[in-house]
């Protein structure tokens, strides 16, 4: 037994060396699922470990989280393979690793662009019988924030119009995700600049056959009083163009970690804490915050940058436990022993030397994680900033509440009256910052709208109560509050636009920040729905 549990865990080390080298030599790596791209390594960040003798992969962006056992790697022509398995499914799923999220040449992307917009002007004029397909373009407009990516055009039937935009199948997954915001501001461009005659009373979208998912469910969550909202998909082989029914795209399908209790968690961690902040600079020892991600694991950030990590757990071959204690991070995070006490130490004072509200903007400690920085202090200092936000309970990166990998929200919270609030911060602009929080409060709403009367109480609970979040408090059936932070100047100029066409169900604010956010927290303006 002792033999077969050492073969598991060399073949787990080999594993992650193989996924860490390639990496490394690749810093412009992407992982693919299905052929989409689903991190460029350029911004996401990972970890490879050994668990039980098990190889587990986790990689997090802005955007989204994944965990997988990684159980083989294929050597490929293009890149590696990795072959994994996902909690409770049995059957192995492919991910690639490739060296470049952008596979083609320049030219055969932009022949790929010509040749789909020749299909998809076709597609148009055929199912869109007595309609003329007019001015279809992909000119990059960064005045206005399109992209070579879509194919953007109007649609005339005599005095009555429609903006059209469509996306090929050659693009990167989240290309094709994101045309629903382009979409809304292509559609906003016409209104406003468009022939007085005619009115523009819808958009129409098209993506890839079998790409449709996230766009519908976003475009259910946009205000249909406003304009026609209809999602299609193009099969290029056969250029048939395919309505999709948004209102009827199943249920959606969501999931909640379970709520652990972090004091309790720091408590069976701390003797490796202490370990840690033995090394860490005697001064400094107060800015240290820890957080824990799992009852087992707590992780010591400084404005939000993990510098290092406590796991609590069995020792091998023995009922005692153990702590594993490490410092860095991703592909530098490395295990604390005695051999290498001074090197940790002085991580630790450059670390803390240079990461601090009047440190200099062009060090790298400084500038890593500005967004996890804005986070932190959003949290510590939210009762002051948000008074009608509750400060004694707020989530950090909430895990995972979706059908898929996707998705780590910022901030979950409730109001003074017990509504969540799902809070999503920026700490640069990002032209889709308004779509993907609202994937984020899909999701939290259909979780609370999930009610269920367990045994023993007097009332429905949501799955939030259910899995022990915001212990105490009774949380509010309204659909969940939406805010978007970030600094004024970071806040991208069609973030508005957009918001602004959100379903009228869809409570949001717009919650602007001074520049010097890392000194002192101060709102600048505030726009809220409706006004």
């Amino acid at each position: 037994m002792e033999a077969g549990s050492q073969a598991e865990t060399t073949l787990a080390t080999r594993l992650a060396q193989q996924i860490e080298e390639y990496i490394l030599k690749h810093p412009a790596a992407a992982i693919l699922e299905d052929g989409r791209v689903i991190f460029d390594m350029r911004s996401a960040r990972y970890s490879t470990k050994d668990s039980h003798g098990r190889c587990l992969l986790e990689l997090w962006s802005d955007e989204r989280n994944l965990v997988r056992t990684v159980v083989e790697v294929q050597q490929r022509a293009a890149g590696l393979r990795l072959m994994t398995r996902r909690m409770g499914v049995v059957k192995p799923q492919a991910l690639e690793l490739v060296a470049s999220s952008e596979r083609r040449t320049p030219t055969a992307r932009d022949a790929a662009r010509r040749n789909y917009q020749r299909l998809l002007e076709r597609s148009l004029t055929r199912y869109f019988i007595g309609a003329k397909v007019d001015g279809m373009r992909s000119a990059m407009d960064l005045e206005h924030s399109f992209g070579p990516a879509y194919i953007r055009g109007r649609l005339l039937k005599g005095t009555a119009a429609d903006a059209v935009i469509g996306v090929g199948a050659c693009e990167s997954g989240a290309m094709i995700d994101g045309i629903l915001t382009l979409g809304v501001l292509w559609l906003d461009y016409c209104r406003r600049k468009g022939d007085m005659r005619r009115h523009f009373g819808g958009l129409k979208v098209i993506v890839p056959a079998g790409a449709w998912r996230t766009t519908a469910e976003r475009m259910v969550w946009l205000n249909h009083a406003a304009a026609n909202f209809e999602l299609y998909t193009l099969d290029e082989r056969s250029e048939e163009l395919t309505p999709v029914d948004i209102n009827d795209t199943g249920n959606l399908e969501s999931r909640l970690v379970h709520a652990f209790s972090s004091a309790a968690a720091i408590e069976r961690c701390r003797a490796g804490i202490d370990r840690l902040m033995e090394l860490v600079p005697e001064a400094a020892r107060r800015r240290v915050e820890l957080r824990a991600s799992t009852p087992a694991e707590v992780g010591l950030l400084l404005h939000g940058l993990e510098f290092a990590r406590v796991r609590h757990g069995a020792a091998a071959h023995s009922f005692t436990s153990k702590d594993e204690v490490t410092f860095g991070a991703g592909a530098n995070e490395t295990l604390l022993a005695e051999d290498n006490q001074d090197a940790c130490r002085e991580l630790f004072a450059r670390l803390f030397l240079s990461r601090h509200a009047s440190g200099t903007h062009n060090d790298a400690l400084f500038r890593m994680q500005p967004e996890r920085w804005l986070e932190s202090e959003i949290r510590m200092g939210i009762g002051e900033l948000l008074p009608e936000v509750r400060g004694e309970a707020v989530y950090s990166q909430v895990p995972a509440i979706s059908s898929g990998d996707r998705g780590m929200l910022d901030l979950l919270a409730l109001d003074q009256r017990g509504r969540l609030a799902v809070i999503e911060i920026k700490a640069d602009e990002d032209l889709h910052l308004p779509m993907q929080a609202l994937d984020y409060w899909i999701r939290v709403r259909s979780l609370n709208a999930d009610r269920q009367s367990p045994a023993g109480s007097t009332r429905p609970l949501s799955a939030f109560e259910r899995a022990g979040y915001f212990p105490g408090a009774e949380i509010s059936e309204l659909d969940p509050r939406l805010m978007l932070i970030g600094p004024a100047l970071r806040i991208h100029p069609a973030n508005e636009p957009v918001l602004r066409y959100f379903s009228a169900k869809i409570q949001w604010e717009l919650i602007a920040l001074n520049e010097d956010w890392r000194r002192e927290l101060a709102i600048v303006f505030r726009k809220r729905d409706g006004a």
